[in-house]
């Protein structure tokens, strides 16, 4: 048995781990850096896009076919490109309007780990919740699996974002929603959940099905090194926002509208960090918005967290928000935060943030018309979010407590072998 002080060997799962733009690159990162700081040896397994790692932690790739890789997605592969079945299958799941990415990758990383059981303490899932994951016991490891919020509340977000033909197709894009909760509910009889705030435990346990004390809330942190406010002037009325992903429930729509009423008297521009999606792009063309919304993307780190510290404003007009590193990250760059009350974002804000309806431009516009003419207020609110992030935000206290999760993992995986249990409730 793994000794309450002895350094844990970690594998770390991610099927994709975008660097920048969504959240679960941006956990395995500084995860895997606090965790190897710790003193633990942490090796990555990632699917595509890779994450970038800081200097400790190991990165194994487990390539996909990257179906949706940029500037080609839905793409069929070439014959020589498929090598082996997992391969197949994806693809065939991507023809029929399924997304594969979570199940390939299970099947990838058991295999993967059956290879390599030996070399390991600990496995920890980060959101994937494949099929695959099933089997990880079986290897002799114990099995620790965040959730940073159910994909069913995106889910019926977006399907109600649709019409009828085009909430058919998306349907089969979210199949595997329903692997993820049968998934979700097994391997809580075997080890620990993590999740990121106390509304993401109340939607896995109600969406799930997964008993409320085998679902243990930690916080995720911010990288203040980085994200920090900055010396140079801020950009007069410059409007930040990140969009992780272009769909109904990142509230992308209702911040343009609000954008649209604003700058009808008010001299402010707006930057989305983020690929926009072709309604997007119509739907700013169609406001006359040309030429005060910029999107871009592929930032590294430097110049990504220089922008966040250079806006006057910040927005998070998500429908819905497990957590929301995006945020998190505002409010240490000291930029005066407007959120959507919905989700984890009042939990995670507090009052450092200026509240709004979900979903309504016309109260978002007023608050940013409020703040746009009021720097007495801006600097208040900066005040409160940094006052927050030191006292509630940081990464080593994430790692430490998700070794916690993972000792009790070890510690049921233990009393399973002497009470010769198979898998312990």
């Amino acid at each position: 048995m793994v000794t309450a002080d002895r350094p844990l060997r970690i594998a770390l799962l991610s099927y994709r781990s975008k660097p920048h733009c969504g959240g679960q690159g941006v956990y395995v990162r500084h995860l895997s850096r606090e965790l190897d700081a710790l003193g633990h040896r942490v090796e990555v397994f990632s699917g595509q896009p890779y994450p970038d790692l800081d200097q400790g932690p190991r990165l194994t790739e487990l390539p996909s076919l990257d179906l949706y890789r940029e500037p080609d997605p839905f793409r069929t592969p070439r014959w020589g490109e498929y090598r082996d079945w997992a391969d197949v299958l994806e693809t065939v799941m991507m023809w029929g309007g399924a997304f594969p990415e979570p199940l390939t990758f299970s099947i990838r990383a058991r295999r993967a780990l059956a290879a390599r059981a030996g070399d390991f303490d600990v496995v920890h899932d980060n959101q994937g919740l494949g099929y695959g994951m099933l089997g990880v016991r079986r290897l002799g490891l114990p099995l620790v699996t965040s959730i940073h919020h159910p994909i069913s509340v995106d889910k019926r977000i977006d399907l109600a974002s649709l019409g009828r033909l085009d909430r058919l197709s998306r349907r089969r894009w979210y199949g595997f929603v329903r692997m993820q909760a049968r998934v979700a509910r097994r391997v809580a009889r075997q080890g620990p959940l993590i999740t990121v705030s106390a509304s993401a435990k109340q939607d896995i346990c109600r969406d799930f099905l997964v008993p409320a004390d085998r679902v243990h809330v930690v916080p995720l942190g911010v990288d203040t090194r980085k994200f920090r406010p900055r010396q140079d002037a801020r950009v007069p009325g410059r409007i930040i926002a990140v969009a992780s992903a272009d769909s109904a429930i990142k509230g992308v729509a209702t911040l343009l509208h609000a954008v649209g009423k604003l700058v009808t008297d008010r001299d402010a521009h707006l930057v989305i960090v983020g690929k926009p999606s072709p309604a997007t792009e119509k739907l700013a063309t169609e406001l006359c918005l040309a030429d005060r919304v910029r999107f871009t993307h592929g930032l590294d780190d430097e110049a990504f967290s220089a922008l966040l510290a250079s806006a006057e404003m910040a927005v998070v007009p998500s429908l819905y928000e497990g957590f929301s590193l995006p945020a998190v990250e505002h409010m240490a760059s000291g930029t005066p935060l407007v959120a959507s009350r919905s989700g984890a974002l009042p939990e995670v804000t507090g009052e450092a943030a200026a509240l709004v309806t979900p979903g309504d431009s016309e109260e978002l516009a007023a608050v940013l018309r409020r703040l746009h003419d009021s720097p007495a207020e801006r600097a208040a609110l900066a005040e409160r979010a940094l006052r927050r992030v030191g006292e509630r935000f940081a990464w080593p206290a994430v790692a430490r407590a998700t070794v916690a999760q993972y000792r009790e993992a070890l510690y049921l995986k233990f009393m399973g072998r002497r009470d010769g249990a198979g898998t312990p409730c």
